[in-house]
């Protein structure tokens, strides 16, 4: 592991940090880090640069003239892009310029870059930038006495990484041209890069070497390993559940055994029905006959009384 002398604002050493050789000892990829800053710049863009078509233009639509016997060349309208003042052909129209890059390579430039830097020897460490004062005068004091200053009023590229909560620091130095103070999380490979000299924070160096931790990236696939320990009691339910539809199954056997009882009982009953329909259609016939026959009795009865009063006529 890496270990980098601490000073404060007087330049004179406090003590040692122990760097994370992860994060501050890895190789140089400049694929990757040019790959990272072409992201950036992209990001950045507005993309609202825009030109007028033939639609867009003021201008009538009018034929200026007809279209055979001028002798000029045929026209449809002024704003034609062949004409002065007339659209513009395939030109720049807004758009978004930004595309995401992954989270490992993003990280992975940082390390790279941060890495290089501390082997040119352009990453000091600083017990604590504090100033009584938001003055830019004392800021300028601090920068100089660390030897960042060319001259008096043209200091290097620098960039100061702390927390912003500190008030005084970011005051005292907004004025300043080519220095920014910015926080770990808002630390871009742009940055880095643009910048000579890196003024890290004790603080900010922890939390650097926990954002930048290629071990935190792979603590998503942890759970993956420890996934089959934790689906034993969903596994337990299951043989439940199957142990409960076993027992469901008798139950449903029974009643598809006695749903035959109840189909042959349901097919006797037509029957029974067809025979009481039976019975009632003969008691109804039979009920019919005598009915029909007492007529016919009527009828001889009436025939035979009738001879009889004929010859009672015939006697007197």
């Amino acid at each position: 592991m890496p270990t980098v002398k601490v000073r404060n604002l007087k330049n004179k050493e406090v003590g040692e940090v122990s760097l994370s050789d992860a994060v501050f000892g890895a190789e140089l990829n400049e694929a990757l880090i040019h790959a990272a800053v072409i992201n950036y710049q992209a990001n950045g863009r507005q993309g609202t640069s825009a030109t007028k078509t033939r639609g867009n233009v003021s201008g009538s639509g009018r034929k200026l003239w007809k279209q055979k016997g001028t002798g000029r060349a045929r026209i449809a309208s002024i704003r034609s892009p062949l004409w002065k003042g007339g659209g513009n052909v395939h030109g720049p129209q807004p758009r978004d310029w930004s595309y995401k890059m992954p989270k490992k390579m993003r990280r992975g430039a940082l390390r790279s870059a941060l890495s290089e830097r501390l082997r040119e020897g352009n990453l000091i460490i600083i017990d604590e930038f504090t100033f009584a004062n938001p003055k830019t005068r004392e800021f300028l004091g601090a920068i100089g006495g660390l030897g960042l200053t060319e001259n008096k009023k043209k200091p290097t590229k620098t960039l100061i990484v702390d927390s912003l909560d500190n008030a005084n620091l970011i005051l005292s130095s907004r004025n300043v041209e080519k220095t920014k103070v910015t926080n770990s999380f808002g630390l871009n490979i742009y940055d880095i890069l643009y910048h000579e000299k890196l003024l890290i924070s004790k603080t900010a160096v922890v939390e650097l070497n926990e954002l930048l931790d290629p071990k935190r990236e792979g603590a998503k696939d942890e759970p993956e390993a420890v996934a089959p320990v934790t689906e034993k009691a969903p596994k337990a339910k299951k043989e439940a559940r199957e142990v409960k539809v076993e027992e469901v199954k008798p139950e449903a056997a029974k009643a598809k055994k006695a749903e035959p009882k109840e189909a042959k009982v349901e097919e006797a009953k037509p029957e029974a029905v067809k025979a009481k329909k039976t019975e009632t259609e003969e008691v109804k016939a039979e009920e019919a006959k005598p009915e029909t026959a007492k007529p016919k009795k009527v009828k001889a009865e009436k025939a035979e009384e009738a001879p009889a009063d004929k010859e009672a006529t015939d006697n007197e």
